[in-house]
């Protein structure tokens, strides 16, 4: 008979409910974990978790609540983000402020769209682009790089926005490029085998 562990992540902000889920996984050899969040964001980064993992998942929704039933054993190979396939560079760039550099912040500005062009303009494109703090307003509504990192995008980098983050500024609703990423993914990506090289 499969075990199942439940762990109750209703009302943790992330990263905890991938963490949490993690550490009950990483725990046991097979069997069935099921992940109770209470919010769509835990709900998609728990669920993005599991599947790149290769664990199978099953998503229920009780009373507001989102049961994701993870099982482990009999597994298939690990899923690999469609947006990190293909001839791409091990790098990550973890970009931390919407202008480069100290200083004037027009200038800033102006530095950090050529600073993005020239880098779409580069072969092969990075892994992945990280956005943390004002970092977010690049890829949301409004930005004046959106073409910039759409192409990239469009060659198979990972364009990751810190979900915190877009919270704070409310943006989550305004973002127009890639995907909201956690604190969880964003170590993962830092500590890959690739080179990190970050933009402030």
């Amino acid at each position: 008979m499969m075990k199942i562990t439940e762990v109750d992540n209703r009302g943790l902000a992330c990263p905890m409910p991938v963490v949490n889920t993690k550490k009950v996984l990483d725990g046991i050899e097979n069997g069935r974990v099921i992940s109770i969040v209470d919010n769509r964001s835990a709900l998609e980064n728990v669920t993005r978790f599991a599947r790149n993992a290769g664990y199978q998942v099953e998503v229920t929704e009780t009373s507001g609540d989102y049961h994701i039933a993870i099982t482990k054993g009999d597994v298939t190979e690990p899923v690999v983000e469609e947006s990190l396939q293909g001839a791409l560079e091990d790098i990550v760039y973890f970009v931390s402020t919407s202008s480069l550099g100290q200083g004037a912040e027009e200038l800033g500005k102006v530095l950090m769209k050529s600073f993005l062009y020239t880098l779409r303009e580069r072969k092969p494109a990075p892994r992945a682009m990280i956005f943390v703090n004002s970092g977010v307003w690049l890829t949301t509504e409004g930005s004046p790089v959106l073409e910039h990192l759409e192409i990239l995008a469009q060659a198979g980098t990972g364009i990751l926005s810190c979900g915190t983050c877009l919270d704070y500024y409310n943006l989550k609703e305004k973002l127009a490029v890639g995907r909201v990423s956690n604190m969880y993914e964003i170590t993962e990506q830092l500590a890959g085998t690739g080179k990190v090289v970050t933009v402030s």
